[in-house]
């Protein structure tokens, strides 16, 4: 009588450690399993925000160019002008497919190492009316070199001046806060330049 209550109580404690071993396993595969689909999801969100953004803008000037050459101290000069038309097409990109990153399953984080800065690309179209030269001092290679320099500084200041590249970063943390609201939702976070990233726009550069 003795060996059978024993053999059940064995047989009991068996069963519970069978059931204990069976729940902490489950638990366990759950959790691998749960992590490993938060890693593959936000892996899945920085493929779709890994894109180029590109911000298109469009601007026109009108200038006068002018030459002079002189000789016999100005006594005699022959001049040249002429004015320049120009349309351009000025486009802001940021390519996020360069995008650095770090991801730590264990931290449930993903940390931005670097964000590539903008590339700003000009296509100016110049064209030239009342064109007046002389045969001592013609329009050449070196004057449309110039008028090119010039066209594309002054584009520079406009582009500064304008809100084209204010835009662009805007387009930038809107894509960005996509990784951001998808990791918050899992639970996860993100940082940038050392710090937790809790708003879109801690983005900014």
């Amino acid at each position: 009588m003795v060996h059978l209550i024993n053999y059940k109580k064995l047989f009991y404690l068996l069963l519970i450690g069978i059931l204990v071993f069976l729940v902490i396993k489950s638990f366990a595969t759950d959790t691998e399993a749960t992590s490993e689909y938060n890693s593959n999801l936000i892996q899945e969100q920085i493929k779709n925000v890994g894109k180029l953004v590109v911000t298109e803008g469009h601007f026109s000037q009108v200038l006068t160019y002018k030459d002079k050459d002189s000789y016999l101290g100005g006594m005699i000069s022959f001049d040249k002008k002429a004015l320049v038309v120009v349309n351009s097409d000025v486009t802001v990109a940021y390519d996020l497919r360069q995008m650095k990153y770090d991801i730590s399953e264990k931290d449930k984080t993903i940390t931005i190492l670097n964000i590539p800065k903008e590339e700003i690309k000009i296509s100016p179209d110049i064209q030239y009316y009342d064109i007046e030269q002389s045969k001592l001092n013609e329009f050449t290679g070196e004057d449309f070199n110039k008028i090119t320099k010039k066209v594309k500084a002054d584009l520079a200041v406009k582009i500064a001046k304008s809100t084209l590249k204010t835009n662009a970063q805007n387009r930038l943390i809107s894509e960005l806060s996509k990784l951001l609201l998808v990791t918050h939702s899992i639970g996860w976070k993100v940082q940038y330049k050392g710090l937790e990233v809790t708003s879109e726009k801690q983005f900014a550069l």
